[in-house]
Order: C-alpha cells, then structure tokens, then sequence
C-alpha cells in the first residue's frame, strides 16, 4: 500500500513539474530559485509521504508543501538582502510597457497570504476549497481575503493607469 502511495506521488509530481515551476517561479521570479523550490518541494514530499492519510488529497498537499518552499526561499533571500549589507544599483525599469510585469507587480504589493491565495486561484486553476486546504484558512476566509484582494488590485491598476 505504501508503496502504491509512494509511486502514485511520483507520477503526480512528473505529471505536473511544470505547472509546479511556474507557481514556483511566480513567487520567486527567479529560474535557479524557482527549481530549487521545486527541487526542495519534491523531496520533502518524497521523504514524508508517509504522513499522507489521504490519497486523494497528493494536489493540495503537494502544493502546500510547494507553496511553504517557495516562501521559505524568499524569505532567506530577504534575509540575506538585509544583511549583506552592500549598496545596490537597482536597475532603471520603464513602467507601462509590461502589462504582465505590472500585473504582477500589483499582485506582490498585497499581504503574503492575499497572494498565495490569488496566485493558486487563478494561476493554478484551484477551487476555493482546495486553496482553502492548501492554506490552512477556513473556506469563507480565503473567499473573503480573495475578493478583497481582488477589490484592492482593482484599486491599485487603476491608480497607476490615471
């Protein structure tokens, strides 16, 4: 049975490795970072997938872990920013000329959870209560977070047209 588990798991994760690098990298927005969450991802599932109870549940269980790396890997990131101390040239980037890239940019403003929730909503094609399983927040909360969210984006895309 275990090893039923273990093998379905495995397909699961070669079946969707790409869908797995996009949501990665939309968090990180980084290609080496991004296959190194994905990377860390698979082997933490693959190193517990003992503690699996349900096997109808591998998406969200996967993605959660997934989504843990991805912000694990960012806030190591932020860290290192924050310490390393050095002056850095930021790079001079003309804004209106990348509807994606302001799109996204709009979308890292709002509160870490407001993203998550956005990013498997509608980048990922999840339903509200697997992006609720995913999260840990109860079903009504990730509705409420999500349309504000989408209410404060509305906002914000606005702002910047005008």
């Amino acid at each position: 049975m275990r090893q039923d588990l273990y093998e379905t798991i495995t397909a699961y994760i070669i079946e969707h490795q790409n869908q797995f690098y996009r949501l990665a990298y939309s968090y990180v927005r980084n290609q080496e970072d991004a296959l190194d969450a994905v990377q860390n991802a698979v082997c933490k599932a693959l190193e517990h997938y003992g503690a699996l109870k349900n096997e109808q549940a591998i998406r969200t269980w996967f993605y959660r872990i997934l989504v843990n790396e991805s912000l694990g890997i960012l806030k190591k990131k932020k860290t290192e920013f924050l310490s390393d101390g050095e002056d850095w040239d930021i790079p001079y980037h003309e804004k209106g000329y990348d509807a994606e890239d302001d799109l996204y940019e709009q979308i890292q403003r709002l509160e870490e959870q407001t993203q998550t929730i956005i990013k498997l909503r509608f980048f990922e094609e999840l339903s509200l209560k697997e992006v609720a399983e995913i999260t840990g927040l109860n079903l009504n909360t990730v509705k409420t977070k999500l349309y504000r969210g989408l209410k404060q984006l509305k906002e914000n895309i606005q702002e910047v047209e005008a």
